[in-house]
C-alpha cells in the first residue's frame, strides 16, 4: 500500500481550534486540519508553512509536535505529522476547503471529522486550556 506523508497545521487562537470542511473528493464535507504534503528536501515544519501560505494565504509559526498520525484508509497509509501553530500574519483565506470553524474545547465532537483527524482530537482536547 502506498504510503502518503503530509503534516497538518492545528491552528489555536482564543481556546479554539481553527477546522475546516473539505471542498472535494471521496470526503467532501467532512471536516480536518489544514494539511498538505511534504515536498522532497522540506521539513515538516517547513511543509506546513508553505502549505498554509498556498491554501489559506497565511503566515503560521509552527510550535509543538502533537502527534504523528498513523491511518489506513482503502487506497493509502497516511502518516501525518500533526503540530500546534498560531498565525502570525493573515487572515486565514479559504482557497480549498468550503467552510471553517473556531472550535471550542467543547464542540470538538459537533463536526464530522475524516477518520485519521477523529483519532487527533483527543489528544487535543486534554491539552487546550
Amino acid at each position: 500500500m502506498k504510503t502518503i506523508r503530509v503534516v497538518a497545521a492545528v491552528i489555536g487562537s482564543n481556546k479554539k481550534i481553527f477546522a475546516t470542511a473539505r471542498g472535494y473528493g471521496e470526503f467532501k464535507g467532512q471536516w480536518e486540519f489544514p494539511h498538505g504534503k511534504i515536498e522532497l528536501g522540506e521539513t515538516p515544519e517547513e511543509a506546513l508553512v508553505r502549505e498554509i501560505k498556498e491554501e489559506l494565504e497565511t503566515d503560521i509559526k509552527v510550535g509543538k509536535l502533537i502527534h504523528t498520525i498513523e491511518y489506513d484508509y482503502s487506497s493509502f497509509h497516511l502518516s501525518m505529522d500533526c503540530f500546534w501553530c498560531e498565525v502570525i500574519n493573515g487572515d486565514l483565506i479559504l482557497k480549498e476547503a468550503e467552510d471553517v470553524r473556531w472550535l471550542t474545547k467543547e464542540q470538538l465532537y459537533d463536526v464530522k471529522w475524516l477518520p485519521a483527524d477523529l483519532s487527533l482530537i483527543e489528544k487535543i482536547k486534554v491539552q487546550m486550556e
